[in-house]
């Protein structure tokens, strides 16, 4: 099954990514946005190699290990101290493994690299100032509806529209969100800021009763990324660009490492971003039977595990390969869903719970759960182990 006409709604990772897995398989697709301009907020963002497979698929990996940093290791501490209770090696180590890399990079680095990569393409493939308000569906075909009172005829309709997703409204229903009881700093700082030596170059992870931070290099070791979680009952709106007073981050963090504060130190102090958490449920019906969604619209997954962007991203080539396996566009879109919401609701459910892993009362109660587990392990064995070009769809 090729040529037919797919609409997507969203111009994020996820849904450019699936616009290049689609064309290069020879659908016509058309990306719908509601944003006037292309871009991305936030900060960093990690790709392992499950979705690494796809961005080389589409002739990206080169860009991506030239914007990114490929660190050295997982490294897991505490929080006062940053004792190492334990650690994961990456970089080539990982490449080893699952034959491709493990990078870090700014979000909206990728996202620049992913839409010029889906308008090379097709020039006219983003349709800006689009805002979808649902859709209808026939036996012959999908009708989007925006805002403007247009209405776009197509054969599928692809819902990439993140959390507050319109066509995964009307496709599940409203999925109940519920705060989990942590927010998150974000902040970038240029390493010319930040004394020599500083943190190597892996990924770090420092744990702490009632919060936990992770920081790791961007752009070739030229930028240090800090997120950070605290437990707190003050409930703020749930967007990555609402910004919060310096002096809030210096207090979270009070008695954390001396790393920490040299970081929050240097921080730009009007350029402090912090958003509400919010768990969702996996859901399992995503599709009817001409529309599907993917990424946040499907399985929004608490940042615990750093695999939501790659989630997304392998939606889209698992996607492009259901559709050209079955010939029937229901059935396609079965094989799609029933191929991708075991797996995806398995990283939602793990990245909750290590929430609590990262959060634990005490340095003897992190020591005795890690004595127990081996995350590398655990994560090589069955998260970035995932190929999504090749497992097998049944």
């Amino acid at each position: 099954m090729a040529g037919e006409k797919i609409l997507i709604v969203g111009a994020g990772l996820g849904g450019l990514a699936a616009a290049s897995c689609l064309m290069m398989a020879g659908y016509d697709v058309e990306v719908y946005e509601q944003a006037p301009a292309l871009g991305e907020v936030g900060a960093g963002i990690q790709m392992s190699a499950n979705p690494m497979h796809v961005l080389r698929h589409l002739g990206l990996e080169e860009d991506v290990l030239r914007l990114g940093v490929q660190p050295g290791a997982y490294v897991f501490r505490l929080h006062d101290t940053g004792e190492v209770i334990q650690e994961f090696s990456l970089a080539e180590e990982h490449r080893r493994q699952h034959g491709a890399p493990y990078v870090q990079l700014h979000r909206a680095d990728l996202h620049d690299l992913l839409a010029k990569a889906a308008t090379a393409r097709k020039p006219d493939l983003i349709r800006l100032n689009s805002k979808a308000t649902g859709f209808t569906e026939t036996d012959r075909g999908v009708t989007l509806h925006l805002s403007d009172g247009t209405n776009v005829e197509g054969d599928i309709l692809v819902g990439a529209d993140g959390l507050k997703s319109t066509i995964a409204r009307q496709i599940v229903g409203e999925i109940p969100a519920t705060y989990t009881g942590d927010a998150a700093w974000r902040i970038i700082v240029p390493i010319e800021r930040l004394p020599k030596p500083f943190l190597p170059q892996v990924m770090s992870v420092f744990m702490g009763p009632g919060g936990h931070a992770v920081c790791y290099y961007l752009r070739g070791g030229a930028l240090l990324n800090f997120v950070g979680i605290i437990e707190t009952d003050e409930i703020a709106e749930e967007s990555w660009t609402v910004k919060f007073p310096w002096e809030n981050l210096k207090a979270d963090y009070v008695g954390w490492h001396p790393a920490i504060q040299t970081i929050i130190d240097a921080a730009d102090r009007d350029q402090c971003f912090r958003w509400s958490l919010h768990n969702r449920p996996p859901v399992r019906n995503w599709s009817t039977k001409r529309a599907t969604i993917l990424g946040d619209a499907a399985h929004a997954t608490l940042p615990y595990l750093a695999q939501g962007a790659a989630m997304a991203i392998e939606d889209g080539a698992v996607l492009a390969r259901a559709l050209q396996q079955e010939s029937n566009i229901a059935a396609a879109l079965d094989l799609y869903q029933r191929n991708r919401v075991d797996r995806t609701s398995r990283i939602v459910d793990i990245s909750t719970q290590n929430r609590r892993l990262f959060h634990l009362p005490s340095q003897e109660a992190i020591r005795a759960e890690f004595s127990k587990r081996n995350e590398g392990e655990s994560r090589n064995s069955w998260l970035y182990s995932y190929n999504p070009l090749t497992v097998e769809l049944t």
